[in-house]
This record gives structure tokens, C-alpha cells and sequence, in this order.
């Protein structure tokens, strides 16, 4: 174990579920680096999911986004800061590479056969071959054992890693979240009523932007489900840790979930489910079993729609009883 104080950077700007799947390393490295300040560079919109950890030390919120004009900005912002002892790009991306290359002189990454932007692996000093293919949170847990020599954990013993401040008293037995980045992610409506009218339990559903509470309100209108208002993401993460159940696609809350130790079921339509989750005893998958390589990923393909219903009822049940 690791005595000495140490200045980590962890370089993960987006998106929600990305950075869940990043944030697992938190409590693993101050396990073995007690004394090492971690301080974590995301974008903006993304930042309230990283607030009130303890482990972390300093959020730098970053707008890098569609925003290319205001990288001068954010350059000077960064080039202001005392540097780092070491850099964890865990981003892979070339803007993420060029933001971890200004933060100090020992930036590690992923090699150039292990990102899908390889040029990244340019502003790195030292990198380490960790499969594309690989399953994205041990990726994560691995490159970051590798950069800082620390020992590879069990990651089926974990604590929750989300943290809230929020006051809300929501505290559904199944949250449903309707919502995803692709229309191909996103489980049909209709299907959804299926699933909430078969378990007869005290249901909310959640939404993100306007499209996703119409949908929420369909739902709502032929359930007995509620709609939730509108929440952030400190809130999100109170309602989630107070459920029994939640069910969505491969998107941020589902795997939000997973990161509180609370039961879900992550539905994967054109996204590799043994890539982008870990299977727990009680966050379970399911998906539409075809093999999908995660170089080649089909936005257009809408296979999440011959999931049945009844499957999910199945395992929803089942949780439900643990």
C-alpha cells in the first residue's frame, strides 16, 4: 500500500453511464492510496453525477462539447493548474488525450489498438493493450491498476459509489426509466405497459428530456405508474438508491443503479450487453442475443423491440423477491 501523498487526474468528461462505469475506481484506489488527492475532469452537463464522492478531492468542469472556440478557454483554465504526479486518460478520445497531456508530464492511456481513436495514444507516455472489446468497467479498473500499480480488485464486492444530497422522498418499488442517447436503445412504450401491468407493484417512471416524458405519460395514462418531475442528477441518484427495482436500456440510470447496489434490469437492444455491464446477482441483463461488435455498432438497428415482455416480467419477479 501506497503511504505517500500523491496528485492523481482522472480525465473522463462524458457520457452519464461512461462515467459510472470510470467512477468504480475511486474507492479502489484510496483503498490503496489512502493519501492520494484525486481530482476528476468532466464535461459541464455531466459533473453533478461526480459531486459529493468523497474520494474525489476537486471536479474541474470542463466545456469542450461542440465547442471548439471555447477550447482556448478551458486551455488557459487548465494550464493554470499545478500539475499532476500522474494522468488517467480513461476517455480514450483525442480531446480527452490533448486536455490529459496539459495536466502533467506522466499521462497514461490505452495503446493505439485499444481505442477507437488511436490517435490518441500520441499524447500519452506510457500506454498499456487493454481490448477494445473488453468489458468497458474492467477496462477502466485495469488500466487504472496498471498506471498506478496497484492490485486488480474483486469487482463483485463493491460499495456503493454514488453519492446525494437530495432531500426527496420518492421511493419506488420499480422505477422505470424510458429514456436512452439512441432511439435504438430505448424500449418500446407499449412493451413497457405490458411489463408494469403484470407486476401490480408501486411504480415511477423517470424521464430525461421532453420526447422521453410523452412517453412517460403514455405509459402512465394506460398504468397505474407515476411520473416523476423532472430531476437532476443529485436527485436521480436519491431516487434510484430508494428503490427496490429499476428497469431501462443500456443508458445512465440503469447503470447508476448498478454502481448504488440497487436491483436492475438493463435491457440492451444495439449495444454489446457483455461489454457494457457487469452482471451481478442482482443487476441482471437482457438482450436481443445477437453477437454485436462494439467497432461496428448499428444506431438503425432496432432489435430492443423483439424483447419480449414476458422475459423481462420473469426476471423482474425475481428480483423483486430478494
Amino acid at each position: 500500500m501506497y503511504n505517500k501523498y500523491m496528485k492523481i487526474a482522472i480525465v473522463k468528461l462524458s457520457a452519464l453511464g461512461d462515467i459510472v462505469h470510470s467512477m468504480v475506481v475511486l474507492q479502489y484506489i484510496k483503498k490503496q492510496i489512502p493519501n492520494a488527492a484525486i481530482d476528476w475532469f468532466v464535461e459541464e452537463k455531466f459533473a453533478g453525477i461526480l459531486e459529493n464522492n468523497p474520494h474525489i478531492s476537486n471536479i474541474h468542469k470542463l466545456k469542450l462539447k461542440n465547442n471548439k472556440l471555447g477550447f482556448l478557454n478551458e486551455y488557459k483554465k487548465l494550464k493554470k493548474l499545478t500539475p499532476y504526479d500522474i494522468v488517467i486518460d480513461l476517455q480514450g478520445l483525442i480531446k480527452s488525450a490533448i486536455v490529459s497531456k496539459i495536466l502533467g508530464k506522466q499521462v497514461i492511456g490505452f495503446d493505439k489498438n485499444s481505442l477507437r481513436e488511436p490517435l490518441a495514444s500520441l499524447f500519452y507516455t506510457k500506454s498499456f493493450a487493454i481490448a477494445y472489446e473488453e468489458n468497458v468497467i474492467i477496462r477502466n479498473i485495469t488500466l487504472t491498476c496498471k498506471a498506478l500499480k496497484l492490485k486488480v480488485p474483486d469487482l463483485q464486492i463493491k460499495e456503493p459509489f454514488l453519492y446525494s444530497n437530495s432531500k426527496l422522498e420518492f421511493k419506488p418499488t420499480l422505477l422505470i426509466c424510458v429514456g436512452s442517447s439512441w432511439k435504438s436503445k430505448i424500449y418500446p412504450k407499449e412493451q413497457f405497459i405490458e411489463v408494469i401491468n403484470a407486476l401490480h407493484v408501486d411504480t415511477f417512471i423517470a424521464w430525461g428530456h421532453e420526447s422521453e416524458k410523452d412517453n412517460a405519460e403514455f405509459i402512465s395514462d394506460r398504468t397505474e405508474a407515476k411520473v416523476l418531475p423532472k430531476l437532476s442528477l443529485d436527485e436521480l441518484k436519491n431516487v434510484i438508491s430508494n428503490s427496490s427495482l429499476v428497469i431501462g436500456g443500456d443508458s445512465g440510470p440503469t447503470h447508476m443503479a448498478w454502481a448504488l447496489n440497487t436491483p436492475s434490469i438493463t435491457i440492451f437492444g444495439p449495444t454489446p450487453s457483455q461489454r457494457n455491464s457487469l452482471v451481478t446477482d442482482i443487476n441482471l441483463t437482457i438482450d436481443c442475443g445477437k453477437d454485436i461488435d462494439a467497432n461496428t455498432l448499428d444506431k438503425s438497428d432496432f432489435c430492443i423491440k423483439h424483447i419480449e415482455a414476458k422475459k423481462i416480467i420473469s426476471l423482474a419477479e425475481r428480483l423483486l423477491k430478494c
